[in-house]
């Protein structure tokens, strides 16, 4: 399907205030579709679902399903034709006294041994835009080809789009990759860049925790030496994690649980760091920091050709694949206004003043596509 009657699909679904969810994986031009229909709220029960998972931070709450079987499936293998923008001329970066504040207290909180890291963040409100919702949507497709783009809606929900660099799990039959994603600075033009101790720091807790978690899942493990990637306007550290899981019942939830919500978006130890989060962000997260994605997907898989086997070169085998990723770098759209969501990871290292300047170039990546 070429680009046009996708989008005119997209709106005319939206219009109707039936649930969809439109998305491109990074680094392809091919855009997917699941347009549900009728607006039944349907909630995860025990991850053997299939079709888009929509997930929030905490994850004591429902995470909710546009089921493969309830839905049609759209797809383009068409870029996106779009004109240039002018970019959102508005100075709203939130309260920075505030933020500062929390940051030191979460730094209070380290030193005295409550936890190792906490990830801490806030929330921006733009008003009186007068970009549609779909149009912010291309805008991200353009701009963030690197990232997993995104626009999921439910009307007894709310709508949501981004641009997340993370991955949080990818799983296809038993084998399955994940990453190790911490530290930021922003990209001037060069990749080779230096990382401070504290940022190296900061990834390899996140890599340590994640090895730890996966151990009683996995017979084979391997771990990617540390690398810089850009994820729009900014650089991160990270390390691609890849093994097989070993055979156990409910595998899939099991492992989301044990990764979700992982050191990059909460902090260690798990439950000590979610704890503060709750008590001292003042705000709901929602679906910020949660996950999302493919969930159980059928794909065909081709057997390996060779002399022994060429009779069965004409037959493949299902297996069933997720591929989900971190909801970072995204906004809830509401009316004529944004709500944007960033954060940081605080360590005993970590500076208020700096860790402030990091969320406002964090802020771009989002704000740069409304106007």
């Amino acid at each position: 399907m070429s680009s046009e009657p996708f989008f005119r699909s997209l709106q005319e679904h939206y219009s109707k205030e039936l649930p969809f969810v439109a998305y491109s994986k990074p680094r392809t031009f091919q855009i997917r579709a699941l347009l549900q229909k009728d607006q039944t709220l349907h909630k995860i029960e025990n991850y053997a679902e299939s079709g888009f998972v929509f997930a929030p931070f905490d994850i004591r709450k429902d995470a909710i399903l546009i089921p493969l079987s309830m839905s049609k499936t759209l797809m383009t293998e068409e870029d996106v034709i779009l004109e240039d923008f002018d970019v959102l001329k508005d100075d709203s970066v939130g309260d920075k006294e505030s933020h500062i504040a929390l940051v030191q207290k979460g730094i209070n909180s380290i030193n005295k041994g409550d936890f190792e890291k906490v990830v801490l963040s806030r929330h921006v409100e733009i008003n009186n835009l007068n970009a549609d919702p779909l149009l912010i949507f291309k805008r991200l497709l353009h701009t963030y080809n690197s990232a997993f783009v995104y626009f999921w809606y439910h009307p007894k929900v709310g709508l949501w789009v981004g641009a997340t660099p993370e991955t949080l799990l990818q799983v296809e039959g038993n084998d399955f990759s994940t990453m190790a994603l911490a530290g930021t600075q922003e990209y001037e033009g060069v990749m080779d860049v230096i990382w401070n101790q504290k940022e190296r720091d900061e990834q390899q807790m996140v890599t340590d925790y994640v090895t730890n978690n996966l151990d009683s899942f996995t017979s084979k493990l391997d771990i990617s030496e540390p690398e810089t990637i850009r994820a729009g306007n900014v650089l991160h550290i990270k390390s691609d994690l890849i093994g097989r899981l070993n055979e156990h019942e409910n595998s899939l939830q099991k492992l989301i649980y044990a990764l979700h919500p992982t050191p990059a978006v909460c902090g260690l130890p798990k439950i000590e760091a979610m704890q503060f989060i709750l008590d001292n962000e003042n705000y709901n997260r929602e679906f910020y920091s949660g996950f999302l994605g493919e969930l159980n997907k059928g794909v065909n898989i081709k057997p390996r050709t060779g002399k022994l086997n060429i009779e069965n070169r004409a037959f493949t085998y299902n297996k069933r694949a997720s591929h989900l990723f971190v909801n970072l770098r995204c906004m809830q759209l509401k009316n004529n206004s944004a709500t944007i969501y960033v954060g940081g990871g605080i360590t005993k290292a970590s500076n208020p003043e700096k860790e402030w300047e990091e969320t406002i170039v964090k802020m771009y990546t989002t704000k740069s596509v409304l106007s």
